[in-house]
């Protein structure tokens, strides 16, 4: 997609106005969703119109990785189903932190709508009333400064931009008020827990080698990160990456670390080295415990910052019945600006589990 010769085809602002459901955005940007259709029978995809606008003067550039205008590649839609939350079934990725490269720039006035298909990415399946709404949170969702090396600035805090929800009902292949079973009962069920191995998927013997000294080493930062917590220490290394200290939001550290662990140490983890594209890593959070190890993942250093061992931490925070993390910030730079501006967010922040795990540079 070319996105410079998209918005240069953008209309103003004005002229959409009435078109337009979302609420004023941050930095002058709005969304909003449509359906494609409103009522929907068990085959039917869901399919939505989205269209982001720049209401500002200024040209704003925007995250691709928060748009769905190179593919849904993040959770950017919130979607319940008779109020209750639908889960979110697509993947999470360990990315690099972003260069210029990776945002699009949208001119003062202009808007783009693309189509998109979400019951893939979120269980659609049971009968009943959605409602969905865009919302993307992110410490690096705008730039407007890079340094010559492409390096863009960080953001002091979490900006957000968010449509109005919008409605539709699906006659699903499933009665409605059906529960699915959670995760950790899937697990069990499928002989999951206590069944400690690692095994491999599309891996060569040399890559094989690899993930066995990366487990090791996201095992010492495992064991490390809980030696920690369980000693109550509440120095440096903690504030760094998880911000002011309040009781309840240590033990939700501590309890995300003590499955990290468990994970590493108990639960039958899977790799696999099929992926090609630029990323560290992938997981589907619902599918516990197979990891996707991509390109930068052979490159990266065994341990210290964005690591193999500490790309596996970040992933394994990912799953729902570890920790449930998001990405909210990603790189060094980031994670540090989110602790400060919002530890909530940074307890649901994948790279800040990793960072804290790696301790690199070494803090106390």
């Amino acid at each position: 997609m070319n996105w410079n010769h998209l918005v240069k085809a953008g209309v103003t602002a004005a002229a959409l106005a009435a078109c337009f459901s979302a609420q004023a955005a941050s930095n002058g940007i709005t969304v909003s969703v449509e359906p494609t259709k409103r009522s929907l029978a068990k085959d039917d995809d869901v399919e939505l119109n989205v269209t982001i606008t720049n209401t500002s003067a200024s040209p704003q550039y925007i995250l691709k990785w928060h748009t769905p205008f190179g593919g849904i590649e993040d959770h950017i839609f919130e979607v319940t189903r008779d109020g209750v939350k639908v889960p979110y079934l697509g993947a999470h990725y360990k990315r690099p932190a972003p260069t210029a490269k990776d945002y699009y720039v949208l001119k003062p006035g202009a808007s783009h709508t693309t189509k998109v298909e979400i019951s893939a990415l979120y269980d659609m399946s049971v009968t009943g009333d959605y409602s969905v709404r865009y919302h993307a949170a992110s410490v690096n969702l705008f730039t407007n400064k890079t340094d010559a090396m492409g390096k863009v600035a960080v953001a002091s805090q979490v900006d957000e931009i968010a449509s109005s929800p919008t409605t539709l009902f699906i006659n699903g292949r499933q009665a409605r008020g059906t529960v699915a079973s959670d995760e950790m009962s899937k697990a069990q069920a499928g002989g999951m827990v206590g069944t400690q191995a690692v095994s491999f998927s599309s891996c060569t013997s040399s890559q094989q080698n690899t993930i066995t000294s990366a487990i090791a080493a996201a095992k010492t930062m495992a064991n490390g990160s809980n030696t920690y917590l369980n000693n109550g220490t509440r120095g440096t290394r903690y504030t760094k990456w998880f911000g002011s200290y309040t009781s309840s939001r240590y033990a939700t550290a501590k309890s995300h670390f003590a499955n990290i662990k468990n994970a590493l140490d108990t639960k039958p983890v899977v790799v696999d080295c099929s992926c090609r594209q630029s990323y560290y890593a992938y997981v589907y959070p619902t599918q516990p415990y197979k990891i996707y190890v991509c390109n930068a993942f052979w490159s990266a250093p065994m341990s210290g910052t964005d690591s193999k061992g500490g790309t596996l931490v970040h992933e394994l925070s990912h799953f729902n019945v570890v920790a449930g993390t998001d990405d909210h910030a990603y790189g060094q730079s980031a994670a540090a600006s989110l602790a400060i501006s919002n530890p909530t967010k940074a307890l649901d922040n994948a790279d800040s589990h990793e960072y804290f795990a790696e301790n690199t540079p070494a803090l106390n």
